[in-house]
């Protein structure tokens, strides 16, 4: 696990950003395109609207038409909704950069059924990676947050999502949130070949302490492992600031 500590949000953002822009032009130069499955949140966010400002150099250099972009979860709303991710991420960078239409790949929250919902996705999922039965897509990258309860995705405390090894999306009933989400399992998150948890603020100091620090199998952040990746923690000095180095 690598854990680097950002002096504040923005410089938090530039990081991931250079992260993004190395790993897919190396990637694009060597197999044709990049894979990644993003994450919804006011972080997140952040470093969509650099990777999409024209006057930032990864507008430019980002090799736009070559990326496959995929989401890690999705609330059940329909994509014209403000709390649904895709329609957040298009908002702050898809409408903004030459990305052809068929590289996006959004969940389809808008159906009324979660399993049906659920179910399309990991169809879209076994097509475009061409995956036999029982295997996982392995993503280029995957980001991540990371909430106050150390959920990530929708992967949330107690729920039986947790314990999936078979299916690639699930639609988790969450009972604090009186809803279903839509969420990448376990299998998929940890078969990334990077992934990459930004987290920011002094309101996530004292969960990030107990995930990094605490006891294991608290907290579902906690069961991202990548078996064969490399695990980044991105964080601010606010977020690391109850850490014990």
């Amino acid at each position: 696990m690598n854990l680097e500590v950002l002096t504040n949000a923005d410089e938090l953002a530039a990081r991931a950003a250079e992260i993004i822009l190395a790993q897919s032009r190396a990637v694009v130069s060597q197999r044709g395109n990049f894979t990644i499955a993003l994450s919804g949140g006011a972080t997140p966010k952040r470093l969509y609207e650099l990777l999409s400002n024209p006057a930032r150099k990864f507008y430019a250099q980002l090799p736009w038409s070559a990326i496959q972009f995929f989401w890690t979860d999705e609330r059940h709303v329909g994509p014209e909704n403000s709390d649904n991710n895709f329609h957040m991420t298009y908002e702050a960078m898809l409408g903004r950069v030459p990305v052809p239409k068929e590289n996006v790949h959004r969940i389809p929250a808008e159906d009324a059924n979660a399993a049906k919902v659920a179910g399309e996705y990991e169809r879209i999922l076994v097509e475009f990676f061409e995956l036999s039965a029982g295997s996982a897509p392995r993503f280029d990258l995957i980001l991540l947050g990371m909430g106050n309860d150390g959920h990530t995705a929708s992967l949330f405390p107690g729920t039986e999502v947790l314990n999936e090894r078979t299916r690639l999306v699930a639609a988790p009933w969450v009972e604090k949130l009186n809803g279903y989400r839509f969420t990448m399992t376990l299998p998929v998150l940890n078969n990334a070949a990077t992934v990459v948890f930004l987290v920011c603020g002094e309101e996530k100091s004292g969960i990030l302490k107990e995930v990094l620090e605490g006891p294991p199998d608290q907290y579902p952040a906690q069961a991202i492992k990548p078996a064969t990746g490399q695990l980044t923690w991105l964080i601010d000095r606010a977020a690391a600031s109850k850490l014990k180095s």
